[in-house]
């Protein structure tokens, strides 16, 4: 596993940070010490993953959904429906 010393870490931050998230971990160490492993985090499984169409076939919208309130709205703005 690659080491590199904090001050290549600060400088080469975003580069470590880039490779560790395609799986190549790092460690960080000060004066030749090893201080802290770098590695990805495991990506969300299935069940954590947020996605659209959750509430599928749960929730009925009306057929006239996009009219509704019509009247209100050309009454407030003084237009007629």
């Amino acid at each position: 596993m690659k080491q590199v010393n904090i001050h290549d870490a600060k400088t080469n931050l975003s580069k470590l940070v880039d490779k560790a998230a395609k799986g190549e971990p790092f460690v960080i160490a000060k004066a030749g010490k090893p201080l802290v492993k770098v590695v990805a985090l495991d990506s969300p499984s299935h069940s954590e993953v947020r996605r659209l169409g959750f509430m599928a076939k749960q929730l009925k919208v009306p057929d006239d959904f996009d009219r509704m309130g019509a009247s209100e709205i050309a009454r407030l703005f003084g237009s007629a429906p």
